[in-house]
């Protein structure tokens, strides 16, 4: 909301009528916000803000468990709708009364939600009402700022509608184009081995028969091998820091990753769309035929293919699922949404946190001073 537009002011009844689903309100402060298309999305899962609808949330901000970043409070302001008119309430008690916090600490906390104001398309670095792919060159040294602010917004990336269709897929296209060629090269692999005529070199004298009955084994070593990859891909080519001079660097970053994380939660670009990943699957089978017989290449290549769609259905669940409170997608759901909007620098793993700590990539546990 403009701050040259007079807010709307709600009574404290009307802000507690709004805790459902389909309607969820919450104060920060004397601030009112509509975060109903964010319960889906919240982390924590949307039980835990359904229990506070129509309360002040300044305190859970702070944390613990968690204390929230600058990109989520900015991120919060998309959803501010007015104000909380206290002048409503003269017959009850007001909300500070009743929750009982001091004078000091509301005004801070009042002062401190004012400062995060959220991405206003007027006066962005780029105008909205345009494809952004051939915009975004043109920020420089503001680009790494800008693109890390992220929206609850859809991302144009094209004028031409067949290019933008191209870069956008369904989540469940994955699997329907990729798992019937793992099953088939499975079935393949595994009748290959069967044959017994599959033999490894360890070196130029030594070799030995590759029993059917290890392709479980090559198939599981290819998943590993892919989450090797998947961080690898992720750290340091989703995650590169093109020069602030170079147009052509910044805008292919922002084609391949810096769009996801402008816009998180844009669900059509969550998952890699098959005609875009056919040319790197298909370099990556190319290479693993190179390096090792047929069948034992296969093996690896369809277990990597695998752990490929294991990857972007976890990466989309992540984003827009609700696991259990305790689970270990609930603690991966979490990790991945503090890279996002807490620690674009670290936390590179997406199916595991393996890699993240041999390479000294791990998101660090927060800690809160207990006298507090």
């Amino acid at each position: 909301m403009s701050p040259s537009v007079s807010p709307n002011f709600f009574s404290e009844k009307e802000v507690a009528r709004h805790c459902t689903k389909d309607s969820c309100w919450v104060l920060l402060g004397t601030r009112v916000y509509d975060v109903t298309g964010f319960l889906r999305m919240h982390p924590g899962g949307e039980a835990l803000i359904l229990r506070r609808s129509g309360t002040d949330i300044s305190r859970e901000l702070e944390g613990p468990p968690h204390r929230h970043s600058e990109n989520a409070r900015r991120w919060m302001e998309q959803y501010y709708i007015g104000e909380l008119d206290r002048d409503s309430t003269q017959d009850r008690q007001t909300l500070r009364e009743r929750r009982k916090v001091p004078e000091h600490v509301r005004e801070e906390e009042v002062s401190g939600a004012n400062l995060c104001s959220k991405v206003d398309p007027e006066t962005d670095l780029v105008d909205w009402e345009k494809p952004l792919a051939w915009q975004v060159g043109h920020l420089g040294e503001n680009y790494d700022t800008w693109v890390h602010q992220p929206v609850d917004r859809p991302i144009r990336l094209f004028e031409s509608p067949l290019m933008e269709a191209s870069t956008k897929t369904s989540w469940y296209m994955v699997p329907i184009v990729w798992m019937p060629l793992v099953f088939y090269l499975s079935w393949y692999c595994y009748n290959i081995l069967a044959q017994e005529k599959t033999r490894f070199s360890l070196t130029t004298e030594y070799t030995f028969l590759v029993h059917r009955y290890s392709f479980p084994i090559l198939f599981m070593f290819g998943m590993f091998l892919w989450s090797f990859i998947e961080y690898c891909i992720h750290r340091f080519v989703f995650h590169m820091r093109p020069p602030a001079h170079n147009y052509y660097l910044i805008t292919l970053h922002f084609l391949l990753h810096g769009q996801h994380h402008k816009s998180p939660f844009d669900g059509s670009r969550l998952v890699f769309p098959p005609g875009l990943a056919s040319p790197v699957i298909a370099g990556f089978y190319l290479l693993i035929r190179q390096l090792f017989p047929e069948g034992v290449g296969l093996s690896i290549f369809v277990g990597g293919l695998c752990g490929y769609v294991v990857y972007d259905m976890i990466h989309y669940y992540l984003h827009y699922g609700a696991p259990r409170k305790g689970s270990y997608m609930y603690g991966l759901k979490a990790y991945h949404v503090k890279h996002h909007f807490e620690h674009q620098t670290a936390g590179f793993g997406i199916t595991t946190t393996f890699w993240d700590h041999p390479f000294n990539t791990l998101i660090p546990d927060e800690t809160f001073d207990k006298s507090q």
